[in-house]
Formats: structure tokens, C-alpha cells, sequence
């Protein structure tokens, strides 16, 4: 499957260049998911970026996980998925680094994070939503471990779309 990243604001140029097969949204409430031409399947995930739960705020949780490997599940192998998030920093890189470790249980978590930072520089995945799948995945902290290990991103006010192989 290949991953296609972008912030909200790239989405439509980002869904025309790569046409998907299927689109997640990971936004806020009060965020309206952006309309992609051809209307593939979509799934729309509500929570903040936060990377532990705070009064007021809606935090990921393992539903949400859950809902983004069996929508994943779903799409051949072959196809296209584009995440997007508001910024692209966060959130959808942190489930595009979920999906790969799902979709490749053989390959080392470390070697996945590798594989982000250097595709994006700027990625800062979301803390609490990895470690969140590495319970769901059963990865025993693998996963918080290699997005631990390789930092925080590049400062940036927006993520550059990008593609996880």
C-alpha cells in the first residue's frame, strides 16, 4: 500500500497527483474534511493533537486505532491512501508510521522511524497515538521507542507532502 502524506491545505493537489483509493482525515471537531474529487472511501478520525489526554480536549484512543488499521485493512495492497491531518507534522505521519508497522510486522520499528525522518525531516508523530497502536499491535514499546528515538522533526509551520513507502 503506499501512504501519501499532506497537511489539510494539500489535500486536493496531493488526492489529484496521486489519486487514493482511500482518505483518512485526522482532524478537530470543528474541522470540515476537505472534498476530494471522485469521492473515494473515506474515514474521518476526531481528536486533537495531543500527547496526553488535557481537560477539554478530545484524545485519540484505542477506538480510533482500531477504526484506522481495519479501514487500512480494507484497501488492496496495491492501492493508495492518502492521511491528512491540519499541519501534516503529527498526526498523519504518526498513522502512516502506524500503518506501515502493521503492513510490515517483520521489518524493525526503528527501521520504519528511520524511513519517516528521513522521507520527512519535519515529522513529529503524534506520541500518544503510536503508542496507543503498539499496545493494539502488541509491540511491546517498539513502537514508542523508534518515534522516541528518532526525535522531534525539523521546526515547521507545515508538513511538505510526502510519500511512505
Amino acid at each position: 500500500m503506499k501512504l501519501v502524506v499532506c497537511a489539510l491545505d494539500d489535500v486536493a493537489e496531493t488526492a489529484r497527483r496521486h489519486r487514493p483509493n482511500g482518505v483518512v482525515s485526522l482532524l478537530t471537531n470543528d474541522q470540515t474534511p476537505p472534498p476530494i474529487a471522485g469521492e473515494p472511501p473515506r474515514l474521518t478520525l476526531r481528536f486533537h493533537d495531543i500527547a496526553a489526554p488535557r481537560e477539554g480536549l478530545i484524545a485519540p484512543d484505542a477506538e480510533a486505532v482500531a477504526r484506522l488499521l481495519a479501514f487500512a485493512e480494507a484497501r488492496g495492497a496495491g492501492e493508495t491512501l492518502l492521511l491528512h491531518c491540519w499541519m501534516g507534522i503529527s498526526r498523519s505521519p504518526a498513522a502512516a508510521f502506524i500503518l506501515a508497522c502493521a503492513a510490515h510486522p517483520a521489518t524493525a520499528e526503528g527501521e520504519m522511524a528511520g524511513a519517516l525522518r528521513r522521507t520527512a525531516p519535519f515529522a513529529t508523530p503524534n506520541p500518544l497515538l503510536v503508542s496507543l497502536a503498539d499496545d493494539h499491535l502488541r509491540r511491546r514499546g517498539r513502537m514508542v521507542a523508534a518515534i522516541s528515538g528518532i526525535g522531534r522533526g525539523r521546526d515547521s509551520v507545515r508538513g511538505s507532502p510526502f510519500v511512505l513507502a
